[in-house]
């Protein structure tokens, strides 16, 4: 697109800052004092996790890039057990681990198995999927006590600004842009940022991190099927397993199995 990393996101953030705003001006919401602090502690988390993510895929490839950072699936459980002393029961694990395993095999390579080895950018990559995992548990905690538009509001704006201090100290920060790179911002802006991220903050204050990181784990099968329906990509095994796995995750974390225990029931 030739827009550079950090602009795109100061862009990217910018745009959805400013829809969020029409929206947080039509609510006629009020902000407080504690509203904004938790906005600045989300949107550090939400800035790192793209920070981090955009300077990994510079030193990895595509697919490890895209496994490292669906491993939050296996951090947010673990990090709530740790900051909030909430156990995560049987079904929380099975499902966390299934969900793992459909990424396994919906974003890396079998080839590359045997030559899987880390480096600079899987060290960033990794720690994109830590702050991720840190978004949505601190997006869990605060949207149960504060109005879910402001804090999808704030939590963008300081991801902007924090991006727009990066684009300036890095050099990036430039007026100039191509038309392909214009229609790709404004896509990322109100699609994958305004949209995305609002529906995100709001639906977590009725639902938990665990159950969140799993659904969200969707992307990757969301992912193959449009690449295989857009870019006409070989549909194989190892991709349907990878779908039916994370699919099953979901069924397990939403249901804990309820209806099998229901069926027993029934047949006794």
């Amino acid at each position: 697109s030739g827009v550079m990393p950090f602009m795109m996101m100061s862009l990217r953030f910018g745009i959805a800052s400013i829809a969020l705003l029409g929206l947080v001006l039509f609510k006629k919401c009020k902000i407080t004092k504690k509203e904004v602090i938790a906005g600045v502690i989300i949107g550090i988390f939400l800035y790192a996790a793209f920070a981090t993510q955009t300077i990994g895929i510079q030193y990895t490839t595509s697919s490890k890039n895209a496994f490292l950072t669906g491993t939050n699936v296996i951090f947010v459980p673990y990090l709530c057990w740790i900051i909030f002393r909430r156990k995560p029961d049987k079904f929380v694990f099975i499902s966390t681990l299934l969900a793992f395993l459909g990424i396994c095999l919906l974003s890396v390579d079998v080839n590359e198995l045997g030559s899987f080895t880390m480096n600079k950018g899987d060290i960033y990559t990794l720690f994109c999927a830590l702050f991720f995992a840190l978004h949505i548990i601190s997006l869990d905690y605060f949207t149960k006590t504060y109005d879910t538009i402001v804090l999808a509001f704030l939590q963008i704006l300081f991801a902007c600004i924090f991006s727009i201090i990066s684009a300036v100290f890095s050099g990036q920060l430039t007026t100039t842009m191509s038309t392909n790179g214009l229609l790709a911002t404004l896509y990322l802006g109100i699609f994958s940022t305004f949209l995305a991220f609002t529906i995100q903050t709001v639906a977590q204050k009725y639902t938990s991190s665990n159950k969140t990181v799993i659904i969200l784990s969707t992307e990757a099968v969301f992912g193959a099927i449009f690449s295989i329906i857009v870019l006409h990509e070989h549909f194989s095994t190892k991709l349907l397993f990878g779908c039916i796995l994370i699919l099953a995750a979901i069924l397990i974390s939403e249901t804990k199995l309820n209806f099998l225990y229901k069926y027993r029931r029934k047949t006794v």
